[in-house]
């Protein structure tokens, strides 16, 4: 546990130091610094990783990090060839990248709690949080970007005037025109922000679980924060695969041309 902060506020003090990002700017302007860098860093890693393995790639016997690779490529493959129906050379490389990105960022979760921000704090730097997906900035940029590849491509697929009608022209026909308007903007609204909430509120509380159990006595510590790490990884695991496939589902919707 940080002496330091749980000292200057007890409890809630050191809760709250955990979960404060290191940020500069203010308002609308405030970047989070520690969001940021962690994930840079994970998505250089995964580029990395995946260079290494094409590099090395052998049709003989293949090498455990190609095997790990091919493993997860076919994985997500399979699941684009079951979910989309439309034909784009972007959906499976997409759906690789988050899959394999947020669960990189998931698992930042599983490092013990004081670990990173201690390290940091040798350093001088009071606040980090290592973990990307419990920064709400961070999960609603990747669903408002998933949320533009949306509206791009039912525009792309269906044209203006197509897009237009399915706005305006269902489930109600042509005479329900507003109603029907309103009820696709909150369809589509929804979309990025079940996405971004979803992801966020997992890993926040999952989060929140591991600093409340760093709280106790360092003797009751291991007896709960392993199986809770066991139980954690399948969490990460599963918010990773749900955020992939609903971006393959809904940009195959998008791709239909009624």
């Amino acid at each position: 546990m940080s002496t330091e902060a749980h000292d200057a506020g007890g409890v809630t003090g050191y809760i709250i130091h955990h979960l404060t990002p290191l940020s500069i700017g203010d308002n609308f302007w405030t970047f989070h610094l520690d969001t940021l860098f962690f994930s840079i860093l994970l998505g250089g890693a995964l580029i990395l990783v995946c260079k290494t393995a094409a590099e090395k790639a052998t049709p003989g016997i293949p090498g455990p990090l190609q095997n790990l690779v091919e493993m997860i490529v076919e994985f997500v493959d399979t699941q684009v060839k079951d979910s989309f129906h439309g034909r784009s050379p972007l959906i499976a490389p997409l759906a690789l990248t988050i899959f394999v990105w947020v669960f990189l960022m998931n698992f930042m979760d599983l490092f013990p709690v004081d670990l990173l921000p201690g390290l940091a704090s040798l350093m001088g730097i009071d606040y980090l949080r290592v973990v990307p997906s419990t920064d709400l900035n961070a999960t609603f940029a990747m669903s408002i970007s998933v949320f533009g590849l949306i509206i791009f491509y039912s525009i792309k697929v269906k044209g203006f005037v197509g897009f237009g009608k399915e706005m305006l022209f269902t489930p109600f026909g042509p005479w329900m025109m507003p109603f029907n308007l309103l009820l696709k903007l909150v369809e589509e609204l929804a979309k990025p922000i079940s996405l971004g909430l979803r992801l966020f509120g997992n890993l926040y509380a999952g989060e929140l679980i591991f600093i409340l159990i760093a709280l106790l006595p360092w003797y009751i510590q291991p007896f709960l924060s392993f199986p809770w790490a066991v139980f954690h990884i399948l969490i990460i695991t599963l918010q990773a695969f749900i955020f992939m496939v609903l971006t393959i589902v809904y940009l195959s919707l998008a791709h239909e041309d009624h």
